[in-house]
C-alpha cells in the first residue's frame, strides 16, 4: 500500500465530501443512518427512482464512503466504516431532519 501525500489527502477528502453534497445523496446516507437497508427501502425512503437511487448509490461507492451487499435478489447498503459514520452523524444532526421532511411533502 502507498502512503499519500498530504494534498492528496484533501483532494480524496473533497471529492468526499463533494459527493456526499448532492442532494439525492444525502438523502441516502440520511436514511441509511448506522443502519442497513436494502435499495428497496431506500427508494422508499429517498422518493426517487430506482435507476436514479442505484446510480447515487454507485458514485458513493466509488468514493468509499458506503458498502453494498448482495443477498439472493436483494442488495443491501450501509456506511462503510466507524470514521465515515462518525463524519455522516455530525452532519445528519443538523442536516437530515430537514432533508427527509422535504421528501414526505412531495
Amino acid at each position: 500500500m502507498t502512503e499519500t501525500t498530504p494534498i492528496e489527502d484533501v483532494t480524496l477528502t473533497a471529492n468526499a465530501l463533494k459527493a456526499m453534497a448532492h442532494p439525492i445523496r444525502w438523502k441516502i446516507l440520511c436514511a441509511l443512518g448506522d443502519k442497513e437497508l436494502t435499495v428497496r427501502e431506500l427508494i422508499d425512503l429517498v422518493g426517487t427512482t430506482q435507476s436514479n437511487v442505484s446510480q447515487h448509490l454507485e458514485i458513493l461507492r466509488n468514493r468509499n464512503i458506503i458498502l453494498s451487499r448482495k443477498d439472493g435478489n436483494k442488495v443491501f447498503c450501509k456506511v462503510r466504516n466507524d470514521q465515515v459514520q462518525s463524519l455522516i452523524n455530525s452532519m445528519r444532526g443538523v442536516l437530515c431532519s430537514t432533508n427527509l421532511k422535504d421528501v414526505s411533502q412531495q
